[in-house]
């Protein structure tokens, strides 16, 4: 049984996340107008410790979106701009021969590549060709890479927030489906109201020009991390996630009519375990201590949009991923899980 002193120091430790979260708001909102609900997905990454895909269309603010984030975080911040042309080494980093003053020798030194860093932006990460784009995928995984057989293990936190271009425009290349599979959200970056934009051009046509400040530390990042996986979730609530996963591959007896014409491949059990993982993080932002449907249905488009693999029949009749997930949830609404 918790002691007293546990729940003094737990309540504590949910208020400090609580300041931290509105402060970010507050310093972010200096810089980015709009976008609530891209914001509450990046802010949800960082808190459980995963990898976020922005797809926008250029113009959107990603590059300054993540940036910004980044600058409030008080961690270390490093680019990539991805083109066709970047090789694996260019981001890892590589071994050099430089001459010893003292014996003469030549020795390999290790140049440590933009990897690392706290936040990797990876900037248009489609514009470059898959084997760069693989290049990454040990990194985000097992957060260490591998330059001429020797191991280097990346610092700590370490998030990788990437943008993308629209599949359609020119000169883009695809992500594999592994590393797509990496990322715990695509989030999707729209236009802005007429209002938002109006104030975009007040900020950004003036004299002015505000910088964010630092609201939290490396360290603390990490504690909350560990914070939102204390948050509890009911067996009900875990089970009505779990069929939502199910319920997008065409192969399970779960599965609707419309998935099964529509989705080649589904999400897989990573899909599940992201989706109840970031609806414990969206409780503990919310103010609350327990995870709710709800929690589980507002992430379960930017967790599952590009995990889901189409067939040509959904392409045939231009339908979207959201669009089955729009449906899919229509048809699993949160009280047929508890029958």
């Amino acid at each position: 049984m918790m002691t007293e002193v546990d729940t003094q120091t737990l309540r504590a430790r949910v208020e400090r996340f609580q300041q931290v979260r509105l402060a970010m708001i507050a310093e972010v909102r200096k810089v980015i107008v709009g976008q609530d609900e891209v914001l509450e997905q990046l802010m949800i990454a960082l808190f459980v410790g995963g990898h976020c895909l922005i797809t926008g269309m250029p113009g959107t603010a990603k590059t300054l979106l993540v940036r910004t984030i980044a600058q409030t975080l008080g961690l270390e911040f490093k680019r990539i701009q991805f083109t066709p042309d970047l090789m694996p080494s260019d981001i890892t980093g590589t071994d050099i021969l430089e001459d010893d003053p003292t014996t003469g020798r030549r020795l390999w030194t290790f140049v440590k590549g933009p990897i690392f860093g706290n936040v990797i932006l990876a900037d248009e990460i489609n514009r470059t060709p898959p084997k760069t784009q693989a290049a990454l995928l040990e990194a985000m995984q097992e957060l260490s890479c591998t330059v001429r057989g020797n191991h280097y293990k990346l610092p700590a936190p370490f998030f990788v927030l990437a943008t993308q271009n629209p599949i359609e425009l020119e000169g883009t290349y695809p992500l594999p489906e592994a590393q797509l599979d990496r990322f715990i959200f695509n989030t999707l970056l729209e236009y802005l109201s007429e209002e938002d934009e109006m104030k975009v051009i007040g900020l950004t046509t003036s004299t002015e020009s505000a910088r964010p400040s630092p609201v939290t530390t490396a360290e603390e990042i990490l504690s909350f991390q560990q914070l939102v996986r204390m948050v509890p979730i009911a067996d009900e609530v875990a089970r009505y996630a779990i069929a939502l996963v199910r319920a997008t591959r065409s192969s399970d007896p779960s599965s609707p009519d419309f998935v099964k014409k529509y989705v080649n491949f589904g999400a897989s059990v990573r899909g599940a375990q992201y989706l109840v993982l970031t609806a414990k993080a969206r409780a503990l932002m919310n103010g609350r201590h327990h995870v709710t449907y709800e929690d589980v249905t507002a992430v379960a488009r930017p967790i599952l949009r590009h995990r889901i693999l189409l067939s040509f029949q959904a392409e045939s009749d231009r339908l979207s991923p959201d669009d089955i997930l729009i449906r899919l949830l229509e048809a699993r609404p949160p009280q047929g899980a508890k029958g």
